[in-house]
């Protein structure tokens, strides 16, 4: 591989807005490739990988090029040394380079891949918790797959037609994909696309969205002319697949303390053609209150760790704190006690977070079946995918029926 120095420089800056600075590597990566017009598809994709890359390896890498964080500039291009050395490249004769070491590179590397905590480069604490949670086969091979890139995903909008219509839309523009077994409307691209200039987007054609995400929508066994509840709605990802499973037909209520968010699903459901959303910012409890046992079927897709989708933000395992894994099981639980109250008797709720832990999953389940409020209900059914055995996001999904 060439190196070209304003790539290389481009992926530094990165590196410290991510790092340093504490931005997403996402927005980080969607700002940077925005920085020059003339960069190619090859060129955005060197920035956004190598990026990823080093995230994904950020304490491997500095362990072996002995810098520790905040990164000074010259500790990134030793860090970026690093990544490239372990990759086979040759480094360009440039003066930031001038003095890696490559057999010490080398060298270390085959010292620290014996330990787990480096080989996929974790913190203590979150590689401890792991290990107690999974236990310590089903833990690494979990870290591993979760460090592997994840493929691009799509879901066929049926509002707007079927999967083998996208496809075909998709190859007349020269994007290949793939079906996938027991998901009837994704799709999974065989390369990496700027899929968001394509026509059959602009036509809201489909969404990105993943194998594991796609599953949850199906397990609330939302059916047309029925009132649906997505309590923790976001920009609406599984709002949108709500509506196209709901063909339109009966009530879906997105809900979200963030208006930001819900105006982005108005946005995106306009493109979509779902007309049967409407949005709801929750500023008090009052909307529940006048909702409560109305709802034939109620979604919490709850806030969560999100230490099922490392794959696609790996930068979350440097910024996660200890101490958030307990805010987040108490918040977690508050909800389902909260909107529980809004499903009718013989409605369902489905409760999922995109998180590994027992404590964020089953583990909050039982807790609330144990609870007053989920006297009413019982256990219906459950799944938990992984990404060393589902080759897709880590999920959990429970579904609750009210019965009284």
């Amino acid at each position: 591989m060439r190196f070209h120095r304003n790539l290389v420089e481009a992926v530094l800056d990165g590196a410290d807005q991510i790092f340093n600075q504490g931005q997403y590597a996402d927005k980080a990566v969607e700002r940077l490739l925005k920085r020059d017009k003339r960069w190619g598809s090859r060129d955005r994709g060197f920035i956004a990988e190598t990026l990823y890359e080093l995230v994904r390896y950020k304490r491997l890498y500095a362990a072996i090029a002995e810098v520790k964080d905040p990164f000074s500039r010259e500790d990134l291009q030793r860090i970026f040394a690093v990544w490239a050395i372990l990759k086979g490249h040759r480094l360009p004769p440039w003066e930031m380079f001038a003095s890696t070491p490559t057999r010490r590179i080398k060298g270390r590397y085959d010292t620290l891949k014996t330990q787990r905590k480096y080989r996929e480069s974790v913190p203590d604490w979150l590689d401890a918790l792991g290990e107690k949670s999974l236990g310590e086969g089903l833990w690494e091979q979990e870290l591993h797959a979760q460090n592997e890139p994840a493929p691009v995903v799509l879901r066929a909008n049926t509002l707007k037609g079927d999967r083998k219509k996208l496809q075909q839309a998709l190859a007349a523009e020269q994007i290949a994909s793939k079906p996938l077994d027991g998901l009837p409307e994704a799709l999974e691209l065989e390369e990496r696309p700027n899929v968001f200039r394509t026509q059959a987007f602009q036509d809201g054609a489909f969404e990105v969205q993943d194998a594991s995400s796609q599953q949850v929508a199906h397990f609330l066994q939302a059916a047309p002319g029925m009132r649906v509840v997505d309590t923790c709605a976001g920009a609406g990802g599984k709002t949108l697949h709500l509506a196209a499973l709901m063909e339109n037909k009966g009530q879906l209520l997105a809900m979200d303390i963030y208006g930001n968010k819900l105006q982005e699903l108005k946005r995106r459901a306009r493109r979509a053609g779902a007309f049967n959303i409407e949005t709801r910012v929750l500023e008090s409890t009052k909307p529940l209150k006048r909702l409560a046992g109305t709802a034939d079927r109620v979604l919490i897709d709850a806030p969560c760790t999100g230490l099922g989708v490392l794959r696609r933000n790996p930068d979350a395992k440097w910024k996660l704190q200890p101490e958030f894994l307990k805010e987040i099981t108490g918040t977690q639980q508050e909800i389902l006690q909260r909107y529980s109250r809004l499903v009718k008797p013989g409605g369902k709720l489905v409760y999922a977070t995109c998180s590994i832990l027992p404590a964020e999953n089953a583990e909050q389940v039982q807790t609330f079946l144990a609870s007053e409020a989920g006297k009413a209900f019982r256990l219906e059914g459950e799944k938990s995918l992984l990404a060393s055995r589902d080759h897709s996001d880590g999920f959990y999904m429970a579904r609750l029926v009210r019965e009284g």
